[in-house]
């Protein structure tokens, strides 16, 4: 077995909030006047996650909190084998709590472009539960800042995307990208409104395609690809076990299939390690996790450079020298 921290990796699917170290969010915690637990809960399901989630923002608070916790993702990534991440934040959100917009975001590109590890691209995203009016200033927000390449809807799926469909059509017209969460925590009604409706350009999650066959020709049709977070399922509660992951139906049902890590902070596991974990569960051999680092680079937004020296070295990988 090779090693999967020198196996060339793109991350498509990570909240930069819950990538922070242990260490960094009690000290973050502390100087801010939050009461930080040694460890996180055991959740019971989204809303359970959803909450603890609002007590690590609490923890951002000033210019260098957020520029640390970027500059510290990129190293993080960087030493797990990962070239290229499509890192997810939650600007207006953070912007509106501290009474300035653009501070959260402006402080998180510069974390960003100090590391210098990894390349990058910045995703925005927002809260189905949240209003429309927040929508469009995450869409602001986004049109000015040229290192952001998309926008997305994250939250409980329950909530429809139909009410922003406007902010939609306007985020395609400035250019951006969509990437909805979709197929989580809900079915298939969810992730054919993410694509008519918000005209999602992969599937965040999606494992919930497995429900409705027709969608899964479908999807497998479009060629689009699924942003897999196997431990984060079941973290979360939405998937009884890791043995037990629908992951190994996906791949078999032939759909382009990429993995992440989603909320690593919680499910204890990084990018190489969500890697290690899926090679123990199922029994995949190097070829097979070779397989998903190419499906991962090949679904990214990356430049075309970027994605050839990747897919190269990922060849270089499995060779015999690469595998000692």
């Amino acid at each position: 077995m090779r090693d999967l921290a020198t196996l060339p990796k793109a991350h498509l699917h990570v909240h930069l909030e819950s990538t922070i170290r242990p260490d960094t969010l009690r000290e973050l915690g502390e100087a801010n006047g939050v009461d930080v637990p040694a460890e996180p809960p055991v959740f019971d399901g989204f809303r359970a996650f959803a909450d603890y989630n609002t007590l690590v923002r609490a923890c951002l608070r000033r210019p260098e909190d957020f520029e640390r916790v970027a500059r510290e993702y990129c190293e993080d990534e960087a030493a797990q084998g990962t070239r290229y991440a499509e890192v997810t934040f939650t600007a207006a959100s953070h912007g509106e709590r501290l009474g300035d917009l653009e501070m959260p975001l402006a402080s998180v590109l510069k974390g960003l472009h100090s590391s210098g590890a990894i390349e990058w691209r910045l995703l925005l995203d927002h809260s189905r539960r949240r209003s429309v009016e927040r929508a469009e200033r995450t869409l602001d927000l986004a049109s000015k800042y040229d290192d952001v390449f998309a926008i997305g809807m994250a939250g409980e799926e329950n909530h429809s995307l139909r009410p922003f469909a406007t902010v939609f059509e306007k985020a395609r017209a400035a250019g951006l990208h969509l990437l909805h969460h979709t197929g989580e925590d809900a079915g298939p009604d969810s992730i054919r409104e993410a694509l008519e409706v918000g005209r999602t350009e992969r599937l965040g999650h999606g494992i919930r395609v497995l429900d409705d066959p027709e969608l899964v020709a479908e999807v497998r049709e479009r060629g689009l690809a699924l942003e897999v977070c196997p431990s984060s399922n079941v973290t979360l509660g939405l998937v009884p076990s890791l043995p037990g992951h629908p992951l190994p139906r996906l791949v078999d049902a032939g759909l382009t299939v990429t993995l992440n890590t989603d909320v690593p902070s919680v499910t204890g596991a990084n990018l190489a390690g969500e890697y290690a974990r899926v090679r123990d569960a199922f029994g995949y051999d190097d070829a097979v996790l070779a397989d998903f680092a190419r499906a991962s680079v090949t679904a990214s937004f990356a430049p075309e450079g970027t994605k050839t020296r990747m897919l190269r070295d990922i060849d270089a990988w499995l060779t015999p020298a690469a595998g000692g």
